[in-house]
């Protein structure tokens, strides 16, 4: 099954006179500087968007993203190059059939709401279903739910001039969630809005996305944004796509030096997470281990603590090396008495500014788990901090928290209980 919505294959934009002469320029290799009269606001731009992600294309004033986002709905139509949506072209389609897509496939939101003033919300979030020639009660029914969903329920009937900023786009959204097309755009939907709420939009649009699992194309100016809710990250500078990537993959891999001083600024703490820095636990050992087997395995590894598991790799707890050499010179047979249950694990997805204080409290380096709780990796203390830093190379394993037994104590004791068979 194809799970590519949308697909922009070649696409330049050309302004002024000359264009297509304009397009063998560029493809020739010449700069925008060399085309005389024209405008080149989109060179060779290409990518797909898979179904049900948020896409975000991101640049300064001037990279292209905005004249971009324009060619994937007919807005501007395109120098040269293609776009598809669910497999159908929209390149020099007819009029008519271009409306039809855009009430059917794609719809869009702006940075300004483009309300209409003189409809209610309710209205106006319905409007896209009467352009597609819904029934008056099927379109309200629908516009309602959508409504609710975005938090403006009893809010039906004001008028756009009646409510914040926030909810005017709120409206917008809607609107664009009622039609039910295949592909959203949302232009720098919410630039225009004050940064609290701006930032409960972002949010809004993340609990929408879970719930809905729309195809998004965002369009932002700011970084921050991009990387907070984007799956993947298109970066345009002067007209040119030049990195596309997940937020982890821009920050930690910038295509160039371009990429690599816009992102230098990024809060890493909210993009990267345990998984991105998490590594390899040392060794851990299993519960059914005996004393001696445990204690070994730290005085081997140089390590004053370790994660028991399962068969499995669920993680039971830990022990330290001072509780486990007790163990062994009573001459218990189980490890089970040592055992701390409380080993604070985080999610391989928790973002870093999450792990902070669970950092903090545990024991030993912090442990990482998969969706079936198992181990599958720990986050020593000077790695987070190292990569928050911005050199995630400066540490690379899991460092001692606790000051490991001397090992000449462990040896002894280990000696002295070798004839006592410990499983």
């Amino acid at each position: 099954m194809n799970d590519i919505v949308l697909k922009a294959e070649g696409l330049y934009k050309v302004f002024g006179r000359g264009a297509d002469d304009a397009v063998k320029k560029l493809r020739n290799g010449a700069s925008r500087d060399e085309l005389g009269g024209a405008t080149a606001a989109v060179i060779d731009a290409s990518f797909e968007v898979k179904k049900g992600e948020i896409f975000v294309v991101m640049g300064l004033s001037g990279s292209g993203k905005s004249t971009l986002i324009r060619m994937l709905n007919g807005l501007h139509p395109q120098t040269a190059g293609t776009v598809e949506v669910g497999g159908d072209s929209i390149t020099g389609v007819s009029p008519a059939k271009l409306r039809e897509i855009r009430r059917h496939r794609i719809s869009m939101v702006f940075q300004h709401f483009a309300l209409l003033p003189h409809r209610t919300v309710i209205d106006n979030v319905a409007y896209g279903l009467e352009i597609q020639g819904i029934d008056k009660a099927e379109r309200l029914k629908r516009a309602a739910k959508v409504t609710e969903i975005v938090g403006l329920g009893g809010w039906e009937e004001k008028y756009p001039s009646e409510l914040s900023g926030g909810m005017q786009q709120r409206v917008g959204l809607a609107r664009a969630l009622a039609a039910d097309t295949d592909v959203l755009l949302m232009d720098e939907a919410f630039s225009a809005l004050d940064p609290l709420i701006r930032r409960e939009m972002q949010d809004q649009l993340l609990e929408l996305q879970q719930e809905l699992g729309k195809t998004i194309i965002f369009i932002t100016h700011d970084l921050n944004e991009a990387m907070y809710i984007g799956d993947r990250i298109a970066v345009m500078r002067d007209g040119r796509i030049v990195q596309i990537g997940s937020p982890e993959d821009i920050l930690t891999n910038p295509a160039n030096d371009y990429v690599e001083q816009f992102v230098q600024d990024v809060d890493r703490s909210r993009v990267l997470t345990a998984e991105s820095v998490m590594r390899k636990p040392r060794v851990t050992v299993h519960e059914g281990s005996g004393p001696r087997a445990a204690l070994a395995a730290m005085r081997e590894h140089e390590i004053s603590a370790l994660y028991v598991t399962k068969r499995d790799r669920t993680i039971v707890g830990w022990v330290r090396d001072r509780d486990v050499l007790d163990l062994v010179r009573k001459g218990e047979k189980s490890l089970t008495p040592a055992i701390q249950s409380d080993h604070g694990a985080v999610s391989k997805d928790t973002p870093l500014v999450d792990i902070f204080i669970p950092s903090l409290e545990a024991a030993l380096a912090l442990a990482v788990t998969d969706e079936r709780d198992r181990l599958v990796g720990v986050v020593p203390r000077v790695t987070l901090l190292a990569t928050l830093g911005g050199e995630p190379e400066a540490a690379t394993s899991a460092e001692p928290v606790i000051e490991p037994l001397p090992t000449d104590v462990v040896d002894k004791v280990l000696g002295a209980s070798s004839t006592k068979g410990d499983a």
